[in-house]
């Protein structure tokens, strides 16, 4: 493997790589050197969970996602999806169990998204990050479930926690 040019950003970094095949031919492959990050499906009730909507501009439009982000550097992923549910909904779990991890764009990312189900919220007197968070919202399951039979909710960390959750069919 040769890498041919990169462009970084705070964020992540983009190579463009010139790999060998099985068969002795040369392709061109991009590879997104992408941090880890961490989501949380916060139950406020039994049934209910907390959800955030959000612009995301690559979809040019708003998204109900559970809350999310990325990892700091030197943090872990329960470390930062910690520090994630209190900026993006002002609350904390006091219990918090691992789903699973998984890598949401195979053919071209290292990224992998650590999925938490949060429990005992408790309320902190501290202000959502408005710059990032248009909406908390507080929906049952089966209210998300139909979103996501509806196609509302097409966001995959949140699809994927859920089936964890409760069967999507």
């Amino acid at each position: 493997m040769q890498s041919l040019a990169s462009l970084g950003t705070r964020n992540f970094t983009v190579y463009l790589d010139e790999v060998s095949l099985k068969d002795g031919t040369v392709s061109k492959r991009i590879c997104i050197d992408h941090p880890q990050a961490a989501a949380i499906v916060p139950f406020i009730s039994d049934n209910e969970i907390i959800m955030v909507r959000q612009y995301r501009y690559a979809l040019k439009g708003e998204t109900l996602e559970i809350p999310a982000g990325k990892m700091d550097k030197g943090e872990g992923p329960e470390e930062c999806i910690k520090r994630e549910l209190v900026e993006e909904t002002g609350f904390e779990a006091r219990s918090i169990k691992w789903l699973y991890t998984y890598a949401p764009a195979i053919g071209y990312s290292n990224e992998l998204i650590h999925l938490y189900l949060g429990k005992d919220l408790k309320k902190l007197e501290r202000k959502t990050d408005e710059k990032e968070i248009s909406s908390l919202e507080i929906l049952t399951i089966e209210e998300v479930l139909g979103m996501i039979r509806n196609h509302e909710i097409v966001d995959s960390k949140t699809i994927i926690a859920l089936a964890f959750i409760r069967p999507l069919v």
